[in-house]
């Protein structure tokens, strides 16, 4: 099992750096230069490229928090409506890749200078080729960070709750799903672990989605092929890892992600047909 430990954070007197704040800020500068690199080589527009991700960057930090507020915090949010203005904390993965997307289309709708028919999804290929990369480094700061917990487990990979610091976390979350009666007893809990699925999605993310980019980024590729591809790869699992939160509102039995999971793949498999 995994060990439980304290999200690393740096003090400089008032100010407290977390490492979650740090890799996110990593992979948002990691994906910016790969973009860029990457339209480079496929003889884009880099300066056009640099305004798009502006707007992309933009859309998606203030639709990821939106989303995850809304979607997962509704009963927070009715009694503290001033959640909605710290875009810096509750961030929802899929809230941002929407906002990403509705940030892509207003830059081709009012900023971007007239291109030829099909030119936006050269650059959003571009982009999407790069995600996976981000990606990974942002669960990466979901793991340190411990943001996604699930179900208590035997599950090898699982964080251990031997510790303490382990049981009092994953019990606060238990406790905020009104659901303590299913933890068993101390003893037992402490030789058990918890289900960490940003954990989960990093491993997913840098051992499958990544290496099978680079493998198929080995021969030239339709316009619009990667971001079908991570489509594919990646929400089937996500769909799967959802049923193992605990303490996420649920709609129907399912989460805000699963649904989005359910359109997207439905979308992408129009645009497959639609395409063919």
């Amino acid at each position: 099992m995994i060990p439980y430990f304290e999200q690393p954070v740096l003090s400089l007197g008032p100010l407290k750096i977390h490492a979650f704040g740090v890799l996110v800020a990593t992979a948002m500068l990691v994906g910016i230069q790969m973009t860029l690199a990457r339209c480079k080589k496929l003889s884009l527009d880099q300066d056009l490229c640099a305004d798009l991700l502006f707007y992309t960057l933009i859309a998606g930090f203030v639709s990821a928090h939106l989303f995850a507020v809304l979607a997962y915090f509704p009963g927070k949010v009715a009694k503290n409506p001033w959640m909605l203005l710290k875009i810096w904390e509750n961030i929802s993965s899929y809230g941002g890749v929407l906002g990403a997307l509705f940030g892509i289309w207003l830059f081709f709708r009012w900023k971007s200078p007239p291109l030829p028919a099909g030119t936006g999804w050269k650059y959003l290929n571009a982009m999407a080729f790069v995600f996976p990369f981000a990606w990974a480094i942002g669960r990466l700061g979901c793991t340190v960070a411990h943001d996604h917990p699930g179900a208590v487990t035997h599950f090898p990979l699982g964080v251990s709750l031997s510790t303490p610091e382990a049981r009092e976390y994953i019990t606060y979350f238990y406790g905020a799903a009104g659901r303590l009666a299913d933890l068993p007893e101390v003893g037992k809990l402490a030789k058990i672990a918890y289900h960490d699925l940003g954990w989960y999605e990093f491993l997913y993310t840098l051992l499958v989605i990544v290496p099978a980019f680079l493998v198929l980024d080995r021969k030239p590729r339709p316009t619009g092929f990667f971001p079908l591809a991570f489509v594919f790869l990646y929400v089937p699992v996500r769909f799967l890892l959802d049923f193992l939160r605990v303490s996420d509102a649920l709609y129907g039995g399912l989460t805000f992600a699963q649904y989005a999971g359910m359109a997207g793949f439905a979308a992408a498999v129009f645009f497959l047909f639609r395409r063919t």
